[in-house]
């Protein structure tokens, strides 16, 4: 029964084959259609992405989760590669990025609720970074970043090991501008390749 029923079904299609070509031509058009769309929303995304501005006060009413993706969002505005990692076993980097230029970046997030009103980020933060930045991320620039403030022996102690220190003042700075960060930081390792961005 049942294989007569498939030979009905081939001998009407094959009586009726301008239904087939029309069903393909509909498939192939709503495909394409997709795909068009699907590539409109990466640019928009894209553009969206390069005009993003955050003032400080919006970072400092977010919590720490999506204070690091809004981190990964600034690191993409400037053309990176970054996906934010942070959590349970991320050694101490909450986002990794790859610059234009190649260079790889691990970056800790420190989120104070109270801004610089709140706790100082030490130098055991910064331990925890120089055991891991380069050793586990590979890491060419590893930075800590906060929206709060540094202790007074965090600030010489980063300079001696090569970590970058990005505080407040500096943070909205770059998230409320256009420059990337690699602007406004001194010491930034050469590139690996040759950058295609003016």
């Amino acid at each position: 029964m049942a294989v007569g029923l498939v030979a009905t079904v081939v001998q009407w299609l094959l009586a009726h084959w301008w239904i087939l070509v029309l069903a393909g031509l509909v498939a192939t058009g709503g495909a394409g259609l997709w795909f068009q769309q699907a590539r409109q929303r990466a640019e928009w995304e894209r553009v969206r992405a390069r005009a993003l501005r955050l003032r400080i006060a919006e970072l400092d009413a977010l919590d720490h989760r999506a204070f690091e993706f809004a981190i990964r969002d600034l690191m993409r505005r400037d053309g990176c590669d970054a996906e934010q990692l942070g959590g349970a076993g991320d050694n101490a980097c909450d986002v990794r990025a790859i610059d234009p230029a190649g260079r790889v970046w691990a970056i800790q997030c420190k989120h104070r609720r109270d801004g610089d009103h709140g706790s100082a980020v030490g130098v055991g933060v910064l331990q925890q970074v120089n055991g891991t930045a380069r050793q586990i991320h590979g890491a060419d620039v590893a930075v800590v970043l906060t929206n709060g403030r540094f202790s007074s022996q965090a600030i010489p102690w980063g300079r001696e090991h090569r970590i970058h220190l990005v505080d407040r003042r500096l943070l909205g700075e770059w998230a409320a501008g256009s420059r990337p960060l690699w602007d406004l930081l001194d010491r930034i390792p050469p590139p690996r390749r040759p950058t295609t961005l003016s």
